[in-house]
């Protein structure tokens, strides 16, 4: 938290608002000179407080977003974590407590191949991996970088003011009405424009060199290919995380807040921009619902809960359920482009991921059981999309 100064908040704001990549243009936006720009946003990332991704516009490549809450049988909760991984068109995986005991994945399948995905879910209870699952398919992804508004530059402190949020979200003051979300639909694509999109994945600030390297083209060609992804809506948002609080101190959960309407759902929606504890949010499909990524310290928890609980309360929102996801247990990848051929498209076969997950549940039968493995304590991944 001693790195949160004037001009570091000048710099991420830059790098949210304009992207990350052009640090010059950073430093003209910012009005921070180019060598402090430089040489700050390279020691935020050398210690590991600042990292940048691109999210994909998933949909125009033709997949779809779901999280999966899944509870594992008493004894299989490792194996069923695998189960999960099957198919391969997994992103981000990790345990939750709460409204689920046992994982929080988010996957992006081929569209056509949703219910086959569905299918696939079944047999993981099926084969007695798992007691139940809930599926929910989402919209867009938004993130954003903490409200430094709250936050005391001398004193090195974050202000709650959980009255005023209360008030705010109740009133609507403030809240302009965000429009519909457009469903986004599938564009022509090739196998090298989806490992452009697989590495700015990994890292936006992924040099164009290095890129026409992987895809085998001039940097001309290369630049070119990335100046179309961008100009077409590939590439959905910049992602500029950086911690706020301790992680020794904080928590990660994810908050999914039921509305009576529509209306009010979309009312309220830029609100969560103004919290400088929620990371990024997504539209539940088929419903007046919203998941939230929340990462918050350990005192201010009960706060949270006390607000939400007065939300329903005053009728704001009809309920609310939370989990808390541990850090220590965070898996994530890109999308599964391997899967993908430019002749046939996307690859997806159940009667493959099926074999392999009987396979997979057989092996609880044998007599020979794995080692049981700790986890050795390390810092918590920044990877928390």
């Amino acid at each position: 938290m001693s790195l949160l100064d004037d001009e570091n908040v000048e710099i991420i704001g830059a790098m949210k608002k304009f992207g990350p990549r052009n640090l010059q243009s950073i430093a003209r936006k910012s009005g921070v000179p180019y060598p402090t720009v430089y040489t700050r946003v390279n020691k935020l990332g050398t210690q590991g407080l600042l990292d940048t991704w691109t999210y994909p516009n998933l949909a125009k490549i033709g997949l779809a977003r779901s999280m999966v809450l899944l509870t594992p049988s008493p004894g299989r909760e490792v194996i069923a974590s695998e189960a999960l991984k099957i198919p391969g068109y997994w992103l981000w995986i990790a345990r939750c407590t709460g409204e689920c005991n046992g994982y929080y994945s988010q996957h992006a399948v081929p569209v056509e191949n949703r219910q086959d995905f569905v299918q696939y879910l079944d047999q993981i209870v099926s084969s007695g991996l798992a007691t139940s699952y809930r599926i929910f398919w989402l919209g867009d992804y938004h993130s954003h970088i903490p409200n430094f508004e709250y936050y005391d530059f001398k004193k090195r402190a974050w202000r709650f003011d959980w009255p005023g949020w209360l008030s705010l979200f109740m009133r609507g003051k403030s809240v302009q009405n965000v429009p519909e979300e457009k469903e986004s639909s599938k564009d022509d694509f090739d196998k090298n424009d989806l490992l452009i999109l697989k590495e700015l994945m990994k890292d936006a600030r992924k040099k164009l060199s290095e890129l026409s390297q992987l895809i085998g083209m001039t940097l001309p060609a290369a630049k070119y290919r990335f100046d179309n992804l961008a100009r077409r809506g590939f590439l959905q948002d910049y992602v500029v995380q950086v911690l706020p609080y301790p992680p020794e101190i904080s928590d990660l959960y994810e908050v999914r807040l039921d509305f009576g309407e529509h209306k009010a759902m979309i009312a309220k929606e830029n609100f969560f921009k103004r919290l400088p504890f929620v990371l990024n949010y997504s539209r539940i499909k088929g419903t007046n619902s919203i998941t939230l990524r929340v990462y918050l310290p350990r005192t201010e928890v009960n706060n949270l809960l006390t607000m939400l609980s007065a939300l329903v309360r005053g009728g704001a929102i009809d309920r609310f359920s939370y989990m808390l996801l541990d850090p220590m247990t965070i898996q994530s990848q890109t999308f599964h482009y391997k899967a993908f051929d430019d002749k046939s498209g996307w690859r997806y076969d159940n009667h493959e991921y099926l074999a392999a997950l009987r396979k997979l549940a057989s092996s609880l039968d044998k007599a020979e059981h794995p080692a049981v493995t700790f986890q050795p304590s390390k810092g918590l991944p920044v990877s928390m999309m």
